[in-house]
């Protein structure tokens, strides 16, 4: 082989000349701006979660089970009625279920940015020209035909733009369906509080009407009294001033009530009426033991949303540090043209198209820097908004343990001072049927019981209401009739 032929080899085997001074002039170009590209901002981690409850809870050394699933949990047949209900019918549980929805297809349609699009295309010109414009050739008509398929503007992703947009929108649809979750737990905790509440409104106007009633017949007995004269009327208005007492107290009571089966309504989602009767207060939950304070970090919904939204502010972050960087994009196609539509895939006809582009930014008059200092910014919104979220957990578990110990105490001594009014008030009973004390005892030892029967009905349904509020602030357990799709990473 000749010396000639053999730089000729050498020379076919390399780019053309051209491309090879674009691809040198873009190396060039890179690395002079990468010298001018803004280092990622630094951004402190969260804090990390206590490593013990406050020393005021009560929690045993033991290790403690899971949580269960809400069925398990709330094991009145009503109440998991009405709970499968609202899951079916909530306002607020349909929007996070569409916002999910959205998240998801806005993952998808990032994820579709990193594959070419192909598309493909059947042409057909014919276009008339007059002879003034080809005086030789006379007028005629010219015609084409083409098919074609090809790629248009794919953007190598040199820098990884197109990938973290792809993350923040996967961080983002994640984010979303872990807060349609917490919205799920705080629904489920939200029907069961409000199933308690009516329910401690009708025992407390069942209290309140047997009170009533039970004034009624005194009154009716000092009426007597009255009329044969062995009673003043002094005790007469003595007994319709309680009487009324307790009428205006089973008035509130059922405008109480009212409201509270609206709200029931409203979380269900259906105009129908709560079904009666509902679960008492005491209605069998089983107990809780919370776990380390670590554990609630995977178990709360809203802490998992708030971590998602962390990483998708960190991937927007690197997004716009990756727009700093050149683009490259690349058009192609393959096809067949041809003047008769017959003859449009005879040999000789096809066609190609590779185009290349580099697009550099030189001056956007800050408009990059501030992109990225706003996503910057918003990052650090998000670590912020993470350390709240958990704090506000560990807050929601500590005060839910706190208010179960108390609450047991405070229904414990409810339950004594009911023993001990109901004795007093069979004493003032006595005394009074033996001349040796007033009417007006009998009243205040009446009236004090009726309180405090009603105190003990209220210490009941705080005390139910608080093992639901730690049932949702340990996270709600598992869900088995949850069965959304959880995209991978």
């Amino acid at each position: 082989m000749t010396q000639p032929q053999a730089r000729t080899i050498a020379a076919g085997s390399l780019p053309p000349q051209p491309i090879r001074r674009t691809a040198v002039l873009a190396a060039v170009l890179t690395a002079v701006l990468a010298g001018c590209v803004p280092a990622l901002p630094r951004t402190d981690p969260p804090a990390p979660p206590p490593a013990a409850w406050p020393a005021d809870t009560t929690v045993r050394s033991e290790a403690s089970r899971p949580l269960p699933a809400w069925p398990d949990y709330f094991t009145d047949p009503t109440m998991q009625a009405l709970i499968r209900t609202a899951l079916a019918h909530n306002a607020d549980l349909r929007i996070a279920a569409a916002r999910v929805q959205q998240a998801q297809a806005a993952a998808q349609i990032r994820r579709a940015e990193q594959t070419p699009l192909l598309a493909g295309g059947l042409d057909a010109t014919r276009l008339g020209l007059p002879e003034a414009l080809q005086p030789l050739a006379g007028g005629r008509v010219l015609q084409n035909y083409s098919v074609t398929l090809g790629a248009s503007s794919w953007e190598l992703d040199l820098w990884g733009r197109v990938r973290d947009l792809k993350q923040a929108a996967l961080e983002n649809y994640l984010a979303g369906d872990a807060a349609r979750h917490a919205v799920r737990v705080a629904l489920v905790a939200q029907v069961a509080a409000a199933c308690l509440a009516l329910r401690e409104s009708d025992e407390r106007i069942a209290l309140t009407a047997q009170t009533i009633a039970s004034r009624e017949a005194s009154l009716r007995i000092v009426a007597r009294r009255v009329e044969v004269g062995s009673a003043s009327r002094l005790q007469l208005t003595q007994v319709e001033t309680l009487l009324i007492q307790a009428q205006a107290l089973g008035a509130q009571l059922q405008q109480t009530r009212a409201a509270q089966a609206h709200a029931l309504q409203q979380l269900l989602g259906t105009n129908d009426p709560p079904p009666t009767p509902l679960p008492a207060a005491a209605a069998t939950l089983a107990p809780l033991q919370p776990e380390l304070p670590s554990s609630l970090l995977s178990a709360r919904p809203d802490i998992m949303a708030a971590e998602h939204q962390l990483r998708a502010a960190q991937a927007d972050v690197a997004a716009a540090r990756a727009a700093f960087f050149p683009r490259v994009t690349l058009t192609g196609l393959l096809g067949s043209g041809s003047e008769e539509l017959g003859g449009l895939f005879d040999s000789g006809t096809g066609v190609w198209l590779f185009r290349p582009s580099l697009s550099l930014p030189i001056f956007d008059a800050g408009r990059r820097r501030a992109n990225l200092d706003l996503n910057a910014a918003r990052e650090v919104e998000a670590v912020a908004a993470y350390e709240k979220t958990v704090q506000n957990a560990f807050r929601e578990v500590a005060d839910a343990l706190s208010a179960r110990d108390w609450l047991t105490r405070q229904l414990a001594i409810a339950e004594r001072g009911v023993a001990v009014l109901e004795e007093r008030a069979r004493l003032a009973t006595l005394r009074y049927d033996a001349g040796a004390a007033a009417y007006l005892e009998v009243l205040d030892a009446q009236r004090d019981l009726l309180g405090a029967q009603q105190q003990l009905v209220s210490a009941r349904r705080a005390l139910a209401a608080s093992q639901v509020a730690l049932y949702a602030a340990l996270g709600g357990g598992s869900d088995v009739s949850d069965t959304s799709p959880r995209q991978s990473r």
